[in-house]
């Protein structure tokens, strides 16, 4: 007889269990508990976490399992390319169109702003999938009212882009446009980047807090950093 899903497998979407299936390899341990936790895959000393979510959510957990001397991985997925499938409310498909955005390994810094001490602890290793991705959506009254009430019903993954493993605070420096000025505004950053200008600020903060970046002084009224090692 099968075994019955752990608790921790009842509510898991789809994008979560599919990156778990692309990340496990043959003797892998799924679902197990550690210390107050439970680990989405253990690999012999290593644990692996799917964050499909804002890092905040993890923060303390994080916390503790590195302060237990745990080494940790945290795949994290950003959609590169993504449709729009609309949901009627019996679930057959409405529609579907491509998205105009498009996410990009800078979009990490979002979530390391939350953590940016921690991100910097040698035994974390943050792994970005750049994803193709199908994301469902379905009209709820009262509810997101910037998408006219269409609400995200989950993400599935169509395909793995692209990978890019942060083993160490230096290894986000590639993320980084190679015709920044030295030194550099949170201005620079996004006009080189194509970014907007509060994601340049996001990735300056983390920078700086990961011991990769200093602020050396100002332009006007705008702080400029230059980077370790330039």
């Amino acid at each position: 007889m099968a075994s019955p899903p752990h608790i921790g497998t009842l509510r898991e979407k789809s994008l979560h269990a599919s990156l778990k299936e692309w990340c496990a390899e043959p003797g892998d341990r799924f679902e197990v508990k550690v210390d107050r936790y439970v680990i989405d895959v253990v690999r012999d000393d290593l644990l692996i976490e799917i964050q499909t979510r804002g890092f905040s959510s993890m923060k303390k957990k994080l916390t503790r399992l590195l302060d237990l001397g745990y080494r940790v991985r945290i795949i994290h997925p950003i959609p590169a390319t993504k449709t729009i499938v609309r949901l009627g409310e019996d679930g057959e498909i409405l529609g579907r169109r491509r998205s105009p955005k498009r996410g990009s390994a800078l979009d990490i810094f979002g979530e390391l702003v939350s953590i940016p001490i921690l991100a910097a602890d040698p035994n974390l290793e943050i792994v970005l999938v750049l994803t193709a991705e199908d994301e469902y959506r379905k009209q709820e009254e009262n509810r997101a009212w910037r998408r006219h009430g269409w609400v995200v019903q989950e993400r599935r993954l169509v395909e793995v882009l692209d990978v890019v493993a942060i083993a160490d605070p230096a290894d986000l420096l590639p993320l980084l446009p190679t015709d920044l000025p030295e030194p550099f505004t949170t201005a620079d950053l996004a006009a080189a980047a194509g970014c907007p200008r509060r994601v340049a600020q996001q990735a300056a903060y983390c920078l700086r807090n990961m011991g990769v970046a200093a602020m050396v002084g100002k332009d006007g009224n705008a702080i400029t950093y230059r980077l370790a090692g330039s």
